[in-house]
Formats: structure tokens, sequence, C-alpha cells
């Protein structure tokens, strides 16, 4: 059977969507985004989305890897950083979403107690390190590569903008050999690693670009993969260490 992917999401005011009916007004609206689905099932596995409320034990009991996406800055209150202010470097700060930030949080949490891959995108990627007791950078200075991409393409999809070294006998290097380029969106970073976090990738002005637990398979990548034309390897890793998680669970409840 195709391994069951879990996906994160955000939540965001009716009013928010174009040409949406005034009468929900006063709704909310769950939204994730198609490319994780999409890049999910080209890997071969099936992906489901979770919203709010499923942060729970048991959800994360009936998954095989979990996916933890982008989104808003995280709250500075859970790694002990400054009071928000606007970017200095372009990057606009999102609205702080305290509550999603506590659900991917347990989340994470949830599925690094069953063993369970987890992907962490981004935000996520941060997510994952704070989960761990790490910290973030709050703003990025301008040392030469701009990490905040400004640029508009056609099809949303962002240039390769800049190169990422990783370190040898690493998963991220396993995944993506010793250097490869990605897009960049994002202005704070990971700054001191969590309990057994290792990193595995820097750009080249030093900033952590990929994160990892050895021995666990788990990985936090600084870019956004799923915005890529081709398949990057992240996805078909996932899917191949939910599936052999899968059997593994189904051999010992049989």
């Amino acid at each position: 059977m195709k391994p069951l992917i879990a996906i994160t999401g955000r939540r965001i005011p009716a009013t928010s969507l174009v040409g949406v009916d005034s009468r929900w007004a006063a709704s909310q609206a769950d939204m994730f985004w198609a490319e994780f689905g999409t890049k999910i099932a080209e890997a071969g596995g099936i992906p489901v989305q979770l919203p709010y409320e499923c942060a729970g034990p048991e959800v994360v009991a009936r998954v095989d890897a979990l996916v933890v996406t982008g989104g808003q800055d995280v709250d500075p209150e859970l790694w002990g950083g400054p009071a928000p202010e606007p970017s200095a470097t372009g990057g606009q700060m999102l609205t702080i979403d305290r509550r999603r930030d506590d659900y991917e949080i347990a989340l994470v949490q949830h599925a690094l107690a069953r063993g369970i891959a987890v992907l962490g995108v981004c935000r996520g990627h941060q997510i994952l390190n704070v989960a761990l007791g790490g910290t973030l950078v709050p703003d990025l200075p301008d040392r030469g590569i701009r990490h905040y991409s400004l640029a508009a393409f056609p099809d949303r999809r962002p240039d390769r903008e800049h190169a990422v070294d990783f370190e040898s006998g690493t998963l991220a290097a396993a995944l993506y050999g010793s250097r490869t380029r990605v897009n960049s969106w994002h202005h704070q970073a990971v700054d001191r690693p969590g309990d057994g976090v290792v990193v595995s990738g820097r750009a080249p002005d030093g900033v952590v670009e990929a994160i990892e637990l050895p021995g666990q398979p788990v990985l936090g990548v600084q870019w956004h993969p799923e915005a890529s034309v081709e398949l990057e390897p992240c996805f078909p890793w996932l899917v191949e260490q939910a599936r052999a998680g899968s059997s593994a669970s189904s051999t010992i409840r049989r």
C-alpha cells in the first residue's frame, strides 16, 4: 500500500480570499499549497492534509510521515527571540500565528516520539529546530546573498538563486551530493541547533540551509523543494522512509 504522508497548513480569514461570498466573511479557511500534494503523489505517496485540530498522537499514529510546510515567522516567545519587527533585508514579516506554531511543534514531537519520517520545509525547517530547543536568527543580515527573493516569475516558481554546500556523510549530502542550487524565500534561519540537531548544509554566506538528526529519518531544508519543476530527492526519500516504516509497523502488528 502507498504510505500516508501528512502535510501541515495554515488557517486564514475568508476575507483574504478573492471573490469569496460575503456571507462567509466571518469564517476561516484552511490553506495548503497544492505543490506538496503533487510532489508527494509523484513520489508514490498519498498526501493527507492536517488542519489545526489534528495535532494529537492519535493522528500521528495513523500516518507514515510528516511534512511541516512554510509560512509565517515562528513566535519568538517560543525560542527566546526579540519582539518581531519589519525585516531589515526586505523580507516582510508575516503575521504570527501561535496556534499554528503549537500545532506544528506538537506534531513534530509526536512524530519524533513515534519514529516516523519528518521533512521540514522553510518555516518547517525552523519549527523542527525550535521543537528541539534550538533558536533562530530573527532577521538575516545582507552578506552578499539575498535570501528573501522578490523576483516575480510567470508560473510562481523561483529561480535557483544560490548554492548550498552539504557536509560529507550526512543525509542531505546522500540525497543532493556535495552541492546544489536552491531557491530562497526566507528572512530568518536556524541559529543555535536544537538537541541532537546537526547542521548538514550551509549557503556560501554561512546561513544554515539543512539540518538533520543523525540516525533518524528527519531532514529540514530552508528552501522550497515543492516549488521546483523537477522532483527533488527529498520527496522520494520521504516516501521511501514512510513505506519502510509502514511495513515495519504492519509486521509488528501481525
